[in-house]
């Protein structure tokens, strides 16, 4: 029994695809078909996979049902967290997919799941991620004010979802903790957050992200150890459509 991570499959069975590099880059040809023989390979159906958000181009969940389907499909116990790119889930009912899907998917925000005795908690956090302006060097000379505002409300908003799901884990005794977002933790101005310092409260042992996709943006953030936490992106192409071992 092992328990995996990826994100940013970015499915789109039934919706249309207009991403530029999921037209053009080389990674994302025939990536279902990689990941999905990856998965064969990998996983058995003792396993739990958490994908890690940005799940399908639908835009309402009429047009991810293959999406999720392929999902169900795939070996293992499958746990789900929010990605920005998920219109077909709406954070307030969340409760009404998990009786819709479960026990093939679990849907995770607000709540918690479990691997061992560790409590998996998430949510899909949040990052300004501009825009920035640069000098004639390329070095960032500012930002735009009003985005960065409308983002610390965002931010917030998502520290809050994170926190219940910690609590309600404490609440029912675990003191062990896996955190998952989809954002990164920080931007690439900041060495720590919000998220980070929520990790290092509760003892989170790792904290796993996607959304960094692209080689341009696979260092966008923290990876490998700081301040006693393991952080570990794992998005789909930076993985090269392996999912990623978080643990025996």
């Amino acid at each position: 029994m092992a328990l995996y991570a990826i994100g940013d499959l970015h499915l789109h069975f039934q919706s249309e695809l207009k991403a530029p590099g999921q037209l053009h880059d080389r990674v994302w040809k025939k990536h279902e078909e990689k990941f999905k023989k990856n998965c064969a390979q990998m996983l058995t159906d003792e396993d739990t996979l958490v994908l890690v958000g940005d799940h399908s181009w639908g835009k309402n969940l009429a047009q991810c049902e293959e999406d999720l389907q392929y999902i169900c499909d795939l070996p293992g116990r499958k746990i789900l967290t929010r990605g920005n790119h998920d219109m077909f889930w709406d954070a307030k009912k969340t409760g009404q997919l998990n009786e819709r899907y479960q026990p093939q998917l679990a849907f995770l925000q607000d709540n918690y799941e479990t691997y061992r005795d560790y409590a998996l908690v998430g949510t899909k956090g949040f990052t300004f991620e501009g825009p920035f302006y640069v000098d004639r060097r390329g070095r960032i000379a500012g930002w735009d004010e009003a985005a960065e505002e409308h983002a610390k409300k965002l931010v917030d908003r998502e520290l809050k979802r994170l926190r219940k799901s910690f609590e309600l884990a404490k609440e029912d005794g675990y003191r062990k903790f896996i955190m998952f977002l989809h954002y990164p933790p920080t931007n690439i101005l900041e060495e720590r957050s919000g998220f980070t310092d929520m990790a290092e409260e509760y003892g989170a042992e790792q904290v796993i992200y996607a959304h960094c996709h692209g080689e341009s943006r696979f260092h966008d953030s923290i990876q490998g150890e700081y301040r006693g936490r393991q952080y570990h992106l794992v998005s789909g192409d930076f993985l090269r459509w392996k999912p990623w071992k978080v643990m025996d």
